[in-house]
């Protein structure tokens, strides 16, 4: 079975490799092909199989589960249950780091205006994501008539 300590220190470098992949493309266009694939997928599905190994094992602790706050704190008593979900943040907060990027890309939203967005994501997941769609809806996309001007 998996080691939830070897898991919580392997899932913190793949997910960094991953942060790190996506700021390169961010200024790279040529990096994209590689990178994005990866980043975008194949490390959040390790991660993923990871926290299925390790939720199907942290399940088990007594009196935890997901009804209640005290159920919760029960769970993430479990050293399973509690990499498991450190696996959960890593591998959500990469895959909307990936989107965000993607998305602010191809929205010809400037490289600048996203860059904040991944460090928040990464650190605080639904703030990076709130920010960038407050980017996203402040920027919005020229007109025929504005670039006509």
């Amino acid at each position: 079975m998996l080691d939830p300590a070897m898991a919580f220190d392997l899932a913190g470098m793949l997910a960094m490799l991953g942060w790190l992949g996506l700021l390169i493309s961010l200024f790279l266009a040529a990096a994209r092909p590689v990178v994005w694939p990866i980043a975008q997928l194949a490390i959040p599905a390790l991660l993923a199989i990871a926290y299925v190994l390790l939720i199907a094992r942290g399940m088990g602790a007594e009196g935890g589960g997901f009804g209640s706050i005290e159920q919760v704190r029960a769970l993430f008593a479990d050293d399973s249950a509690l990499a498991a979900g450190w696996l959960h943040y890593l591998a959500f907060d990469l895959f909307v780091g990936a989107w965000i990027v993607r998305d602010g890309i191809g929205r010809e939203i400037h490289p600048l205006l996203i860059l904040p967005c991944l460090p928040l994501t990464f650190l605080f997941g639904p703030a990076g994501l709130l920010l960038y769609l407050l980017v996203r809806l402040a920027v919005r996309p020229r007109t025929d008539k504005e670039t006509a001007r």
